[in-house]
C-alpha cells in the first residue's frame, strides 16, 4: 500500500510539474508574441510618419524624400493595405492577382482591422490615408506555437495514458493467473481427500445414493478445479460441436433452477463446429444463465439461441429480467462492477476473458429495457 501510494504521488509530482512547465512555456510564447505585435505597430507607425514626411517634402524639396522613401521601402513582410483619401487604394506585401479584386480587398481590410487598430497618415491636420495592416508571417507562426506544444502536450499524455493502461492490464492479467492458480491448487488438495474417502464410504456399506451424490459434487469440484487452472494459463482449444457443448451447460442449470422460471432453447442447426475449451465455455454459459435468473429473481422467461451466420456463431441468452441501463452496457464486463449486494463483480468480467482472449469471440449487451429484460450476445467463429 506504502508502495502504491508513493508511486500515485509521484504520478501527480509530474503532472504538475508538466502542467507548470507548460504553462510557463505558454505564458513566455504569449508575452513573446504580444512584444513581437508591439515592435510591429512601432514599425507601421514609423511607416506612417515617414509618410507623411513624404507627403511633405513632396511640398517642399524632393531631395529631402530619401530617408522616408528607404523606410517604405525597407517593409518586405507585414502585409498592408493604404486606403488614401480619394478612395484609391496601394497595396504592399499582398499578391497583385488577388489584390485586382475589390472584393478580396474589403474582406482583407476588415480582418486587417481586426487584427489591429488602423493608423492614420496626417497632414496639416488632415487624414491623408488610412493603414491598414496584418500580422507578419513570422508572427502568425509564433501565434499558433502555443497551439502546436498543447498537441504535443496531448499527444504525449496519450502515450503515457496508453503505457500506464498497458501496464495496468498487464499487472491484472498476472493477477487473474496468479489467482486462478492459486485457487486450482487450494481446491485439488481437500478434492484429493475427498475422493479417498469416498472410497472408504463404499466400502462402509453405505447407502449408494448418497455415495453417487457424493461423486457428483465431487465430479463437480474437479471441473472447477479444472477451470480455474485452464484460466491462469494458456487453454487448449478443440474442434468441438457448439450445440452439443451449449444443452449441456443448459441442461444442467435448468434441472437445478426455481420452478418459476420458463426455460427456453433454441438452435438452427443441431451441429456447428467451433474451436472451444469446453470446460471454459461451460463455464461461460452458466455465468450468463446464473445472471439472468438473478436479474428475473427467481420468476420469469430465460432463452437460449444459438444460431449459425455465415462464418460465425452468435448464442445469445436472453431473460425478463431488470434491465441494463445503456450506459452500463459495457461498464457491466469490467473488474469489480456489481449490483449485487455481496456479489465481487468476477463472473461477467471472467465471461469476457474466456470470450475475447482466449477465444478470440466478441461479447456485448444486444439489447436491454428497464423491467423488460436483457439480451447477452456472444459471437465465435465457426470452423
Amino acid at each position: 500500500m506504502i508502495f502504491t501510494n508513493q508511486n500515485n504521488t509521484f504520478r501527480w509530482i509530474i503532472v504538475i510539474a508538466s502542467f507548470i512547465v507548460v504553462s510557463g512555456i505558454m505564458w513566455k510564447t504569449y508575452q513573446f508574441f504580444m512584444l513581437f505585435k508591439h515592435e510591429e505597430r512601432v514599425k507601421m507607425e514609423i511607416w506612417a510618419s515617414s509618410q507623411s514626411d513624404l507627403i511633405k517634402t513632396d511640398n517642399l524639396d524632393a531631395n529631402m524624400g530619401d530617408l522616408p522613401l528607404k523606410v517604405i521601402t525597407s517593409n518586405k513582410t507585414t502585409p498592408m493595405i493604404l486606403v488614401n483619401r480619394d478612395g484609391s487604394i496601394d497595396f504592399n506585401n499582398i499578391d497583385p492577382v488577388k489584390a485586382k479584386d475589390s472584393i478580396y480587398i474589403n474582406k482583407l481590410i476588415r480582418k486587417y482591422e481586426k487584427e489591429n487598430d488602423p493608423i492614420k497618415v496626417i497632414f496639416d491636420g488632415k487624414t491623408f490615408s488610412t493603414i491598414y495592416y496584418g500580422n507578419s508571417p513570422l508572427l502568425n507562426k509564433v501565434k499558433y506555437y502555443p497551439l502546436f506544444l498543447i498537441l504535443i502536450v496531448i499527444l504525449f499524455a496519450a502515450v503515457i495514458f496508453f503505457f500506464y493502461s498497458s501496464n495496468k492490464n498487464a499487472t491484472q492479467n498476472k493477477l487473474w493467473s496468479g489467482m486462478a492458480k492459486e485457487t486450482a491448487h487450494q481446491i485439488g488438495t481437500p478434492l484429493s481427500s475427498l475422493i479417498g474417502w469416498t472410497e472408504i464410504l463404499k466400502s462402509e456399506n453405505v447407502n449408494p445414493d448418497y455415495i453417487l451424490e457424493i461423486e457428483k459434487d465431487v465430479d463437480r469440484l474437479k471441473i472447477i478445479t479444472e477451470r480455474f487452472s485452464k484460466i491462469g494459463s494458456l487453454p487448449t482449444l478443440e474442434m468441438t460441436n457448439i450445440v452439443e457443448e451449449t444443452i449441456a451447460s443448459y441442461d444442467y442449470l435448468k434441472s437445478r433452477a426455481s420452478n418459476l422460471i420458463e426455460f427456453e432453447f433454441t438452435k438452427s442447426t443441431d451441429y456447428i463446429p467451433v474451436n472451444l475449451n469446453k470446460q471454459l465455455y461451460s463455464w461461460t454459459i452458466e455465468n450468463l444463465v446464473k445472471n439472468a435468473i438473478d436479474a428475473m429473481k427467481g420468476r420469469g422467461k430465460l432463452t437460449v439461441e444459438i444460431a449459425e451466420l455465415e462464418d460465425n456463431v452468435k448464442i445469445k441468452v436472453s431473460d425478463t429480467g431488470k434491465g441494463i441501463a445503456k450506459k452500463d452496457f459495457k461498464k457491466i464486463f469490467e473488474p469489480g462492477y456489481t449490483t449485487k449486494k455481496r456479489g465481487w463483480g468476477l463472473g461477467l468480467s471472467l465471461t469476457r476473458r474466456i470470450i475475447e482472449d482466449f477465444h478470440n469471440g466478441k461479447i456485448k449487451v444486444l439489447h436491454s429495457e428497464k423491467d423488460k429484460g436483457t439480451t447477452i450476445q456472444i459471437t465465435l467463429k465457426s470452423s
